[in-house]
C-alpha cells in the first residue's frame, strides 16, 4: 500500500507544476489543511536534490503567507473557525496556545513554526490574542525557515544513501507513522 503511493508521490514530484502544488499546501497547511508540507518537500527533494533551497523556500514563504491567513482568521474571524478547532480536537492546543502568546510572544511562534505541533492553531490564536503582527512575521520566517531548511538539507545530503532502504521498508515505515498518527490524535483528544 504505502510502496505504491511513494512510487505514486515521487512521479509526481517531477510533474512541471510540483513546485506550486508544494506552494499550496504549505499555504493551506498554515491555516486550515491537515497534512503538513513535509510529505511533500522531503520526497521532492529526495527527487530533485539540486533543487533542494528553491523548494525550502517555497515552503517557507508559502507556509508564513498561510500562516498570515490563519493570523487574520483568528483575528477577525475566530466565532466561524471555533466550530472546525473543535472538529478537528485542537480545542485544548488553542487554549495552550493562547496562553504561551500572553506569556512569549514571538517565542511561541518561533517554537510552533519550527515543530511538528499543528502551526495553524497557533497562527490562529496569534491572531485571536492580538500578537502583534510583525513579531508574528518574523518568528515564523525563522521558525518555518529553519525547520523547512533542515528537512531539505538532511534529505538532499543523506536522501540518495537510504533511499534503497527507504523504499525496501516503506511499508513497515508507512504503518508506523500512522500508528504513532492514531496515538497522537488518540492523547491529543484525552488530555
Amino acid at each position: 500500500m504505502f510502496k505504491s503511493l511513494y512510487d505514486w508521490t515521487m512521479r509526481a514530484c517531477r510533474h512541471p507544476r510540483a513546485s506550486w502544488y508544494l506552494g499550496g499546501v504549505s499555504f493551506a497547511e498554515s491555516s486550515f489543511f491537515p497534512i503538513p508540507p513535509d510529505v511533500m518537500l522531503a520526497p521532492m527533494t529526495l527527487a530533485r536534490p539540486d533543487q533542494a533551497w528553491r523548494y525550502a523556500a517555497i515552503t517557507t514563504i508559502t507556509s508564513v503567507l498561510g500562516g498570515v491567513l490563519g493570523y487574520l482568521i483568528g483575528a477577525y474571524l475566530l466565532e466561524m473557525a471555533m466550530p472546525l478547532v473543535d472538529k478537528f480536537g485542537y480545542r485544548p492546543a488553542y487554549e495552550t496556545a493562547v496562553s504561551w502568546f500572553e506569556s512569549y510572544g514571538f517565542w511561541a511562534i518561533f517554537v510552533a513554526g519550527f515543530t511538528p505541533i499543528p502551526y495553524k492553531v497557533f497562527t490562529i490564536s496569534a491572531g485571536a490574542a492580538a500578537m502583534p503582527l510583525l513579531p508574528f512575521v518574523l518568528g515564523s520566517l525563522v521558525g518555518r525557515g529553519m525547520r523547512y531548511f533542515l528537512i531539505a538539507g538532511i534529505v538532499r545530503w543523506a536522501g540518495p544513501k537510504i533511499e534503497p532502504q527507504l523504499v525496501r521498508y516503506i511499508d513497515a515505515i508507512g504503518w508506523i507513522c500512522l500508528l504513532l498518527i492514531v496515538a497522537l490524535v488518540a492523547w491529543l483528544k484525552f488530555h
